[in-house]
């Protein structure tokens, strides 16, 4: 960057001066933060170039022109060009005897330029000159950049230090004023002194060597210091302000977050309530569906049962077939043996046998018919103990689900098999029976007349049989129609225990429906809480921003007071311990003030304490409503396991029932 700008002056410059090409060339001009062209003769046309490169943004933020000779043309380029400058920070003029047209060059660059802090203008002639040294103050008085001002040996009079002090009074940004070895006197250290009570910027007056009363000087340093005590006094109630308002923002940032926290935890709540309603229902609507079904595997485990009854009836009709048909051979077996007697003994002795063998196999009859009577009466004892096992399996048949629609598969599978079976033996004995018929239908015609006799007893014989069977018929259907009876007593103490079921469920669904109104309940009750918490928040900024407006009203009831003073010095004196004694009330009331702040932060602190109890409280009522949960999920998977036991128990029941029976009976002596 530097380099650049030598290339420039260079260019600008049809006879660069070797020395001021040297500071540029030089170490401390390459890449530095400061132009020193001290002590350097500049001619106007070096100035020329100079002012040309100077607008804008230059290389470096200190400039060092003192000791340089300047014509009053040659400071007028060069300032000229500072005006519009932004990076220059520092500028140093001492020494090159600045006369009318520099004070008002001067006065113009203060006026236009905003980025100078520091103007060294020792040993010039600005004082000399009344016009130019107004000019410059005006311009003084309308900056608001320059911190440091040194107008050292500048011949400035009591008249230039009145000027000095008016534009003392519209500055608001100077802190440090150098006028020693100047001629001020008396006037001009009053005029001073009476344009510090309105500027409250000053921290560093300088007026050694200006024929100024020492108690002036007292007062002026005096002033000065109530400056630097009042700056430093407003910088730290700035920073304390800055930093209470940080707090209060963080503390409503945390109160907001808080509040978006419990606000996200209650929509969770009310989701998994939600969820947790769903299921319950959905369960619900599970056991009603279970219940149907076990109603149509009752129903269809009915119709079963009447079909094995129809079965065995069909089974006993078709044994009765059989001792009629066995009657008959027997019939035709002794009329053979009688119509052969005569012929022959062995056919006699044959006749015989088969007589007895007949007798035999009609006492097989009538032991198989009191066999039928035991396995009737063991029926009924089975009919007994079903009925009681019936009584459990309707307490169970509520529970059973899917298991048992596959065991009744496989029990339906069995009853086929079990039929099929049957058939086949049946068939078997079909067979049997016509190759029988075939084989005596030869002997019929001619033992038919000599076996009527024998056939009328034999029918007294049935008809008794009949009659005993139709007794016991007769019984058995009885005892059906009590089973019956039992089976829908149960069907009615299930329906039942379904309904009471049904309202417990609907009293678990009410209260969990209450829970959730009460903790809608509490979730209103901390909104409410954090709007009241928003609202001392508010409270708290507003009292805040009236401590500010107290302040303000403090600092200008203090500019009035600073504004009466007298001109004397004992009622300076007087005057100014007044100031101090406000200042000491006002140090009481900040202390006061940070009392109340302190109050409040501690009020702050127990609002957030008991936001925190809260959260934890609803905490608590989240585990608790988990726990109930895990709970209501242990019963059913209990009732689960207790619906699969009682779906095995109905299982062996009904394959102990399908066993006992006389079908089973019959298939398995087969």
């Amino acid at each position: 960057m530097m380099e650049e700008f030598r290339r420039g002056y260079v260019r600008l410059c049809a006879a660069p001066q070797e020395p001021v090409l040297r500071r540029l060339r030089g170490p401390r001009g390459r890449g530095a933060a400061r132009l020193d062209l001290a002590a350097l003769s500049l001619s106007l046309e070096t100035c020329g170039a100079l002012a040309r490169l100077l607008p804008g943004a230059a290389p470096f933020s200190a400039l060092a022109l003192g000791d340089c000779g300047l014509s009053e043309e040659g400071v007028k380029l060069l300032l000229h060009g500072l005006c519009s400058n932004t990076t220059v920070k520092s500028l140093d003029l001492k020494g090159n005897n600045l006369r009318t047209l520099g004070a008002e060059a001067l006065g113009k660059l203060l006026r236009q330029n905003k980025s100078i802090r520091s103007l060294i203008l020792e040993w010039n002639s600005l004082g000399a000159w009344e016009e130019g040294f107004s000019f410059f103050c005006q311009g003084l008085g309308a900056n608001n950049s320059l911190q440091q001002l040194d107008l050292r040996n500048n011949q400035i009079n009591h008249q230039g230090a009145g000027e000095l002090a008016m534009a003392l009074k519209q500055n608001a940004s100077l802190q440090e004023l150098d006028l020693r070895w100047n001629n001020i006197g008396l006037l001009g250290g009053r005029a001073l002194l009476n344009c510090l009570h309105s500027n409250k910027t000053l921290k560093r007056l300088e007026l050694a060597g200006n024929n100024v009363p020492s108690d002036i000087l007292k007062a002026v340093e005096q002033a000065v210091d109530h400056n630097q005590d009042r700056q430093t006094i407003l910088s730290e109630t700035q920073n304390r302000t800055y930093i209470l308002s940080k707090e209060v923002l963080s503390l409503k940032d945390e109160k907001t977050k808080q509040f978006l926290d419990l606000m996200d935890t209650i929509d969770k709540q009310r989701e998994e309530i939600a969820r947790s309603s769903r299921k319950s229902a959905a369960r619900v609507s599970q056991l009603q569906e279970a219940l149907d079904e076990q109603h149509s595997i009752m129903n269809s485990l009915k119709a079963k049962l009447q079909m094995t009854e129809a079965a065995l009836a069909l089974s006993e009709q078709k044994v009765h077939n059989l001792g009629e048909l066995l009657n008959a051979t027997k019939q035709e077996q002794t009329s053979m043996a009688e119509h052969h007697f005569t012929e022959l003994q062995q056919q006699r002795q044959e006749g015989a046998d088969r007589e007895g063998k007949l007798l035999r196999d009609l006492s097989a009859a009538s032991e198989k018919n009191l066999l039928l009577r035991n396995q009737v009466d063991e029926l009924e004892k089975k009919c007994k103990v079903q009925q009681d096992q019936l009584f459990q399996v309707k307490q169970d048949l509520t529970n059973t689900t899917a298991e048992l629609k596959l065991r009744a598969v496989q029990a339906e599978e069995r009853l086929e098999m079990e039929k099929r079976r049957f058939k086949q033996s049946l068939e078997d004995m079909e067979s049997l029976r016509v190759k029988e018929v075939d084989h005596m239908t030869q002997h019929m015609e001619a033992s038919e007349r000599s076996m009527q006799d024998r056939i009328q007893r034999l029918e007294a014989v049935r008809a008794a049989l009949e009659e005993e069977l139709s007794q016991v018929k007769a019984a058995a259907l009885s005892e059906r129609g009590q089973a019956e009876e039992e089976l829908i007593k149960v069907r009615n103490q299930a329906r039942l225990e379904e309904q009471q079921r049904l309202e417990h469920l609907e009293e678990k669904l009410r209260l969990m429906t209450e829970s959730r109104d009460e903790a809608q309940n509490c979730c209103f009750k901390q909104k409410q809480m954090v709007a009241e918490a928003q609202a001392k928040a508010s409270q708290l900024s507003l009292q805040a921003d009236g401590l500010r407006r107290r302040l303000e009203e403090l600092q200008q009831d203090l500019n009035s007071k600073e504004e009466e003073k007298v001109m004397e010095v004992n009622k300076v004196k007087v005057e100014l311990q007044e100031q101090i004694g406000h200042l000491q009330a006002e140090r009481a009331a900040q202390d006061g003030l940070r009392e109340k702040i302190a109050a409040l932060e501690r009020q702050l602190k127990a609002l957030s304490s008991n936001h925190r109890e809260a959260l934890l409280d609803k905490e608590g009522e989240i585990s608790m409503l988990l726990e109930k949960l895990r709970v209501k999920e242990a019963d059913i998977s209990r009732m689960r396991e207790e619906e699969a036991q009682r779906a095995s128990f109905l299982q062996n029941a009904i394959m102990a029932y399908v066993q006992g029976s006389p079908l089973g009976t019959h298939s398995s002596r087969k």
